[in-house]
């Protein structure tokens, strides 16, 4: 396996303690934390069987918001739309093949505006699950969303209310289904990616079934379980992070460090194995933790890249986020080690690296922070994920790109990095 040249990180800082780092001191009081809103969760094989008798304590007309294409051609969709039919419920179908806008979300607000719709229902990956969510809110007032998105427009703040809004994910990576907020945008020179957020946008139920993954290509579940996988990450060391959340994405973290392999060797295959399934079961629930830490910490570097990666180029969130991963964890740890070396970030930086670096014990050969580095970098590789570059990003947009990168994920970044260190993400991700 060949890398990418890149500088080595800073002379290693021997890590004395990884057990205990999610935790307190017992002799040290637990630092208070709010966890905000969350949906009512239904997880397990099989539980998709369970939404039409949700959606019929909802209302007798529902809109329901699908992907582009897999689920509706899927073996699910038809048994689903039949029980909903006899159930006395009345359906509106509406698909969302790719990126939500601004304007595709309120076209859908005036087609169904009077359409006495009294539930959405999102099933898809992020793009459908963020499209339905922000409808939901917008459908009871009619308004435009440019009214309320983050960072453009007016930024009026969202009073509702929302429709009762039900979330199934049929993809495991954005955790869409567990937070606030709709990722909306527009592609081009001036583009954006930008958030419709508000606590009464929150899903009234998510249902995560594993089984809805096996139709998920290699591509796909290589690129969301990267979102994933870096969701959990920037949440265990978010400087919004509490010991509730850290024990939260450890175990997301121990259950994707758990199914990756299997799931993404598997993809693409025809036979649902127990293995298969056991495999495909954590990364859902990776991902719908993801999507708690987030709502909860805010998340880091990567993401605060990702959005204007995402709006200025064609890139899919899934890949933006797993092209500048290793060099944007790399740049944190040296910031750390140079301007913060007790911070209890750079610890947790090493049991994530001793984690998935394959060590057996609290201090493995070598330094686990490389080890973290190193492996990240390996699994770019190994899964096939384009480098910047192959999307037409050059030199040339690194100053673009760090000018835009400044949004509410890189607040909550463990070290505030400058210009220069966010251009050298950029730089050794091209």
């Amino acid at each position: 396996m060949t890398f990418a040249p890149h500088p080595p990180l800073a002379t290693p800082r021997k890590v004395a303690r990884l057990k205990g780092v999610l935790m307190p001191s017992p002799r040290a009081p637990l630092p208070p934390f709010t966890i905000a809103r969350l949906p009512r969760l239904v997880f397990g094989a099989g539980t998709i069987a369970q939404l039409p008798g949700e959606i019929a304590a909802l209302g007798r007309r529902v809109l329901i918001v699908t992907g582009g294409r897999s689920f509706m051609e899927g073996p699910h969709c038809a048994p689903l739309l039949a029980e909903v039919t006899r159930s006395g419920a009345k359906y509106f179908q509406l698909a969302i093949a790719g990126e939500p806008s601004p304007e595709l979300i309120d076209d859908a607000v005036r087609q169904y505006k009077g359409a006495g719709v009294e539930a959405v229902v999102g099933i898809g990956g992020g793009s459908a699950l963020d499209g339905a969510k922000a409808i939901a809110g917008l459908l009871t007032s009619g308004d435009s969303v440019m009214d309320f998105l983050e960072g453009v427009g007016p930024e009026r703040p969202y009073r509702g209310p929302a429709l009762p809004f039900i979330a199934v994910p049929t993809t495991a990576g954005t955790g869409s289904e567990a937070t606030k907020n709709a990722v909306l945008g527009r592609h081009g020179p001036e583009g954006f990616k930008k958030s419709f957020r508000s606590d009464a946008l929150v899903a009234r139920l998510a249902i995560v079934d594993p089984d809805l993954l096996f139709s998920c290509p290699k591509s796909v579940v290589a690129a969301n379980a990267m979102d994933a996988f870096t969701q959990l990450l920037e949440s265990l060391v978010s400087t919004r992070a509490n010991v509730m959340t850290r024990a939260l994405a450890w175990s997301g973290l121990e259950a994707f460090n758990d199914g990756l392999w299997t799931a993404w060797r598997s993809a693409d295959g025809d036979t649902p194995t127990p293995r298969r399934s056991h495999a495909l079961q954590r990364l859902a629930y990776a991902a719908m933790i993801s999507g708690i830490c987030l709502a909860q910490t805010g998340l880091g570097s990567v993401h605060g890249l990702a959005a204007p990666l995402g709006a200025f180029f064609q890139i899919p969130h899934g890949v933006a986020c797993a092209a500048v991963l290793a060099a944007a964890t790399m740049v944190n740890i040296e910031a750390l080690r140079e301007r913060d070396p007790e911070n209890p970030a750079l610890d947790l930086y090493a049991r994530a690296g001793t984690l998935i670096g394959g060590g057996e014990d609290d201090t493995p050969p070598g330094d686990p922070l490389e080890a973290l580095c190193v492996t990240l970098r390996g699994w770019t590789e190994t899964l096939n994920i384009p480098r910047l570059g192959h999307f037409g990003v050059g030199p040339d947009d690194i100053a673009r790109l760090v000018a835009n990168s400044r949004g509410s994920s890189m607040k909550t970044n463990p070290v505030a990095l400058s210009d220069a260190e966010i251009a050298a993400i950029v730089r050794r991700s091209l």
